[in-house]
């Protein structure tokens, strides 16, 4: 899905800020977006619109993130845990985006590889390096979850979040440099790199857009 040898940007979460995006887009780099393309920002519309310009013209591709998968099991119609950021992403949305936005969520990718760089929305676990990403809004399988949210301890943080662990950081082999987003680790507003036991990589690209933060990417 990535075409051979063509450079790269990766692009962290953008949650709906169309503007930033429309910036991180102009390039002859094949972009990957590393999920979670609403919720959040003023413009979760324009931001589809955009991903589907790229994918239509065979410059990009976004990987599933957990708020994708929210909004695709919403326009599915199936239950979801809703809240303001989803309710507005779903009133932006005309009836061609939202059949649009469904096809392409149901065929997100939950991660990628190419050589020594794997893609992941959330969190890497190393059986991930021997078995395809499943339907991303199919049932939840143990690797999916860990696509898509994370490491958890399953206990709540005082701003309503689940507590995430990056203990998975230590289990990347050595020579692999994984590219997530989902969880905002940066203190200095750019993307925080760290480096595990067993010697591999994370890079983590989330710093806050659509959230009172900004955008950011990684050229390869």
């Amino acid at each position: 899905m990535i075409p051979p040898g063509r450079p790269l940007r990766v692009v962290g979460d953008v949650h709906g800020d169309a503007r930033a995006f429309a910036f991180a887009t102009e390039t002859d780099r094949f972009v990957i977006q590393l999920g979670d393309l609403t919720d959040g920002g003023t413009d979760s519309a324009g931001t589809l619109r955009l991903m589907f310009r790229l994918i239509d013209e065979g410059r990009g591709l976004f990987l599933l993130g957990n708020h994708d998968r929210k909004l695709g099991r919403s326009l599915a119609g199936e239950r979801v845990r809703g809240g303001p950021e989803l309710e507005a992403t779903l009133a932006a949305l005309d009836a061609p985006l939202r059949e649009r936005a469904l096809a392409e969520i149901g065929r997100a990718p939950a991660w990628l590889t190419r050589g020594h760089e794997f893609f992941v929305h959330a969190a890497f676990h190393s059986a991930m390096l021997e078995n395809a990403p499943p339907p991303g809004l199919g049932p939840v399988s143990h690797l999916l979850s860990r696509a898509l949210f994370g490491e958890t301890t399953g206990r709540m943080q005082p701003d309503g979040y689940p507590e995430r662990l990056i203990r998975w950081v230590n289990h990347i082999p050595a020579g692999i440099t994984v590219y997530c987003g989902h969880d905002q680790r940066s203190r200095d507003g750019r993307p925080w790199r760290a480096t595990g036991d067993s010697g591999g990589v994370a890079v983590f690209l989330d710093t806050g857009a659509g959230k009172g933060g900004h955008l950011s990417w990684i050229d390869l």
